[in-house]
């Protein structure tokens, strides 16, 4: 392997794993469960987009921006957890009465493709410190580099993955959005955690 791709596949490597596209994609099929492709579709460029210049924004001013604001990734971990403990709570127990028709797959779209999916979806916690990392063991254009791969990958996913599944049936597909509604909540939980265990260690 050409020495010169070595900082690039090592900077590629742990953002892949942090932001887990196995893992996310049922929470993502979960949230987004009665959209259109089309709206579906709209959403992942949305908030691929979001997460893409958050993500930057996080590579070239993250630490500035956190210690001036007195912001750390253990905050970030307790704020996006609430959020999505809120949302999987709300899908577990509301999930069959907001379905939404066409004429709401807009508002639909522009309330959950920034927030959650963008963030901390797909740019949570383990990715923003990741990426800073990253910044300071290899540079920025490696990082930057690994961060456009990244997101391609998430982006390709989101589009090709929820068809394949819906393939094996409504009610197959439902039942997975239930469970994943669930184990989103166990993440939210342990997100929150692991934020409060590192606040009362700092």
């Amino acid at each position: 392997m050409p020495t010169e791709l070595t900082p690039y596949i090592e900077s590629f490597l742990p953002l892949f794993v942090a932001m887990n596209l196995p893992g996310v994609l049922p929470i993502f099929m979960g949230l987004t469960d009665g959209m259109t492709i089309q709206a579906r579709r709209k959403l992942v460029f949305q908030a691929s987009t979001a997460a893409f210049f958050v993500a930057a924004l996080i590579l070239f001013a993250g630490e500035i921006i956190f210690n001036t604001m007195g912001i750390t990734v253990n905050d970030l971990r307790v704020g996006g957890g609430l959020i999505l403990l809120i949302l999987s709570i709300t899908d577990l127990i509301f999930g069959d009465y907001k379905r939404r028709g066409s004429a709401d797959d807009d508002i639909s779209t522009s309330s959950i493709g920034i927030v959650p999916i963008g963030i901390p979806l797909i740019i949570g916690p383990a990715a923003i410190t990741t990426i800073i990392v990253s910044q300071q063991s290899f540079g920025y254009i490696p990082s930057l580099v690994s961060l456009f791969v990244n997101l391609g990958i998430i982006t390709i996913g989101f589009i090709v993955g929820p068809p394949l599944i819906e393939k094996l049936g409504s009610s197959t597909a439902k039942a997975v959005a239930k469970i994943t509604s669930l184990f989103l909540a166990a993440i939210a939980v342990a997100m929150i955690r692991v934020g409060i265990i590192g606040m009362l260690a700092a």
